[in-house]
């Protein structure tokens, strides 16, 4: 079952939302293709201050494009997303996450599947990092047709260290 902020989102913006199942499920990572992801995770992270959903909105949980510049996680996901599409990158390899982050707290990144393991974007970090490697756990994630999601079961992935943030 989908997050509801991921369901609102896709009420009102149904072609944000819509995967082609003819597109690739995964990107070939390549160096121009990781050049990109670090350097939309980093311009993304720089570019949007962030403001909760309660501040912002006057509401929770409101999943949307931080167009005025202000937004939490999943607001900086989207964007990241809407980017990558716009370099030629495939919406369907490009995943929204629910995780709880390493202080227990819901949290929203974006899983980028690739032929070399899944790699998260993070507003947390400018580093781009494989999945295991985040310290959070991993509670689901959209799955191949954009409108459904699939559980995660709870795995677990270890901290590193990054330089930066």
């Amino acid at each position: 079952m989908p997050v509801p902020g991921w369901t609102h989102f896709c009420q009102r913006r149904p072609e944000e939302c819509a995967v082609d199942p003819s597109e690739p499920a995964k990107i070939a990572l390549t160096a121009q293709s990781w050049r990109t992801l670090a350097r939309v995770n980093q311009e993304v992270n720089a570019t949007i201050r962030p403001m909760t959903d309660q501040e912002h909105w006057g509401g929770p949980d409101r999943w949307d494009f931080a167009e005025d510049g202000f937004g939490d996680c999943e607001d900086y996901q989207l964007v990241k997303r809407e980017r990558l599409v716009a370099t030629g990158f495939p919406r369907r390899a490009l995943r929204m996450t629910a995780v709880i982050d390493k202080d227990g707290e819901p949290h929203a990144v974006m899983m980028v599947r690739t032929d070399q393991g899944d790699f998260i974007l993070d507003n947390k970090r400018n580093a781009v990092l494989p999945w295991r490697k985040t310290g959070y756990i991993y509670l689901q994630r959209e799955g191949d047709t954009g409108a459904t999601w699939v559980s995660l079961g709870g795995a677990f992935a270890r901290p590193v260290a990054t330089a930066g943030r």
